[in-house]
């Protein structure tokens, strides 16, 4: 009885073979890219169907498929094919990956049944050239108390495949894709039980009393105390005397960062369960030392994670069907990263807080950044033979220095019209004046490199994390507090906060050689608004019309954005001369309004963005699939400031 018992408990407790993944990255003519996660180190089998005939079937290269260990059995493949011939526009392509695991051949299609919608045998996706449709959102956070407007994803797809809608191009996720700095207790539990069961690898770094990953693990403050070990700026004296042995410390700002990820395998481990339920089957939340004072919580917490978790087969098979794209905002690697001057120079002189910071970004350029755009990282992924190693990650401290250097986190797409994405977060225009200024989203070079990407575009698509036109209403409390030198308690991140970024591009707007229409894509802000916008004395041709669209899962405190937005509609209006105290004046500005409101210009609520290019080319409808199923659009035009 006992061995039959023990035989159940194996059973029950191995491993996945395929334990994330797959997710259709970036697709082009004469490229795939795909991404996943595997617990045994697999050459793979690619095959491509067009209607059934085959156009590709062969094991893929070492060079064609990357293979990074990230521990004992978690191995994550980064796959880029090249093809001679280029692949065919607007045709469903389907696809499989097939391996021998204990001398038995197997397919991901057929391992994972549930990647498939209604009578496939393959998941497919679509090679887009001309943008009609695509979906994008920000802030995904798995423990708001709110749907997942990932699975709406799922639904569109399933629709497509039917036949009843268009498919989307892409889907373009702006920022905040994981929350690194604000973790709920339960799923902190799962991430250290998949370190354990996975074998990820363990470090050690400098700074700290609590100097390694094994005993952070086991540190009494490891579950809602964390923020106790974070270096912040305003804490408990004696408690930094004990834990830290640097003087200087850099700021962790969030206000939820009891739970703060640490370790490069913690970053990996919560990218792994964020995007596939296979890992959630092997998790045990009763397991866990949580402090008496914190359990309420974490009971509370787990009924959402686990709602959350009953999602995430839906969003796996979404992220199987379409091409998806990214590019990281704070809550990626922590909450005001790069705010200010003084913030850079404290956050990188200390010894931990550089390392936290740079775990998350090396777990950032595995699961999201390369993806985008493989070429750029050519020179970088030739190098990961040397960081990443059967027996651990080895210049731990060369890689994190390489990549707070790395430059090209931005990208473009050939596509109609060209998508340009920013990175807002590492290439900013510092102040000289004072530190504790807001810094520029971009500086002066990028900004010049952006101008040269977009001369003589007819139409661009702009992915800006944050979005470039704000609320007047909330940028003008933002000022205040900046101005009594706080911009850290208003998270000051605003395209207007620095007045060289903003007349650079404002002037890009208004240049002759840049296209005369712009499509700007937005989130950050946990609500969402539709502005189309008209930049007065110049071509009588110029439109912009930004669309934000936050959050994916989080959304704004709900009384406090009704009043924010009452103030900014009575305060702004057209003719207010308070207009005149803002950097837009020279220009006009249209608010669309949703649909389910007959004041509000501003809505409330986790989902999924999507926009379509109409057959009038000059309109662009703007619309949020709720997470409870529910459609907004913004339809309505109304004159609100200028």
């Amino acid at each position: 009885m006992n061995k039959l018992i023990n035989t159940a408990i194996n059973r029950l407790s191995s491993l996945p073979v395929l334990i994330s993944g797959p997710i259709v990255r970036h697709v082009e003519a004469q490229q795939l890219t795909f991404w996943l996660a595997t617990s045994k180190e697999l050459p793979l089998t690619f095959q491509l169907f067009d209607k059934g005939i085959s156009l590709f079937e062969r094991e893929l290269t070492a060079q064609e498929q990357q293979i990074i260990p990230i521990g004992k059995q978690a191995f994550i493949h980064l796959i880029s094919i090249d093809f001679e011939h280029p692949l065919p526009y607007q045709t469903e392509l389907h696809y499989d990956f097939e391996f021998f695991n204990e001398g038995e051949k197997q397919s991901i299609s057929k391992l994972i049944p549930e990647l498939l919608y209604q009578e496939q045998q393959y998941p497919s996706f679509i090679i887009s050239r001309d943008i009609k449709t695509m979906l994008h959102g920000s802030c995904r956070k798995p423990h708001f108390d709110s749907g997942d407007g990932l699975q709406q994803v799922d639904e569109v797809i399933a629709a497509s495949v039917l036949g009843e809608k268009q498919r989307p191009a892409m889907l373009m996720m702006s920022g905040d894709q994981i929350y690194a700095d604000d973790v709920a207790g339960p799923t902190l539990v799962a991430i250290h039980q998949v370190i354990e069961k996975l074998g990820l690898y363990h470090e050690s770094w400098q700074g700290a009393v609590v100097n390694d990953s094994e005993s952070l693990f086991n540190s009494e403050l490891c579950y809602y105390q964390r923020d106790k070990l974070l270096p912040f700026a305003k804490a408990n004296k004696a408690l930094y005397d004990s834990f830290f042995a640097a003087s200087k410390k850099p700021i962790f700002t969030s206000v939820n960062s009891k739970n703060h990820l640490v370790t490069f395998a913690e970053n990996m481990a919560m990218y792994l369960l964020v995007w596939s339920p296979q890992l959630w089957q092997l998790v045990d939340f009763s397991q866990a030392k949580i402090p008496t004072e914190y359990q309420k919580q974490y009971q509370q917490e787990q009924k959402i994670i686990e709602r959350f978790v009953e999602g995430l087969s839906s969003v796996r098979r979404a992220l199987a069907h379409i091409p998806s794209y990214m590019i990281f905002d704070d809550h990626d690697i922590t909450d005001d990263w790069n705010l200010t001057r003084g913030w850079e120079e404290a956050a990188y002189s200390h010894p931990f807080s550089k390392r936290i910071i740079g775990n998350s970004l090396i777990s950032y350029w595995l699961c999201q950044g390369w993806g985008n755009a493989p070429k750029k990282f050519t020179s970088l992924n030739e190098q990961r033979d040397i960081f990443f190693t059967e027996n651990g990650l080895h210049q731990h401290e060369e890689l994190v220095e390489q990549l707070l250097d790395w430059q090209q986190w931005h990208y473009s797409l050939a596509t109609s019209p060209k998508v340009v994405v920013l990175d807002t977060r590492t290439q900013r225009w510092r102040s000289e004046s004072r530190s504790s200024k807001p810094s520029g989203l971009m500086d002066w070079e990028a900004l010049s490199e952006l101008q040269q990407e977009l001369i003589n575009e007819p139409k661009v698509i702009l992915v800006s994390p944050a979005p470039i036109y704000g609320v007047k209403m909330i940028e003008a409390i933002q000022r205040v507090f900046t101005f009594f030198g706080q911009p850290l308690m208003v998270d000051a991140e605003n395209w207007m906060a620095h007045s060289g970024t903003a007349n650079v591009m404002l002037n890009i707007f208004r240049h002759v050689k840049t296209p005369p229409e712009f499509i700007i894509l937005s989130g950050d802000v946990h609500y969402s608004f539709v502005y189309d916008v008209t930049h007065r004395f110049q071509r009588s041709s110029s439109k912009i019309v930004q669309i934000t669209c936050s959050g994916i899962k989080n959304e704004f405190p709900a009384e406090l954005l009704t009043w924010l937005d009452k103030l900014n509609r009575y305060l702004y209006a057209t003719y207010s001369p308070l207009n005149w105290f803002t950097k837009r004046r020279r220009m006009k500005i249209q608010v669309r309004k949703p649909n389910n409101s007959t004041d509000s210009t501003l809505f409330n609520g986790s989902g999924i963005g999507q926009i379509t290019l109409t057959n009038d080319e000059h309109i662009v409808e703007a619309k949020v699939i709720c997470a409870n199923e529910k459609t907004v659009l913004f339809h309505t035009r109304k004159e609100v400031n200028d």
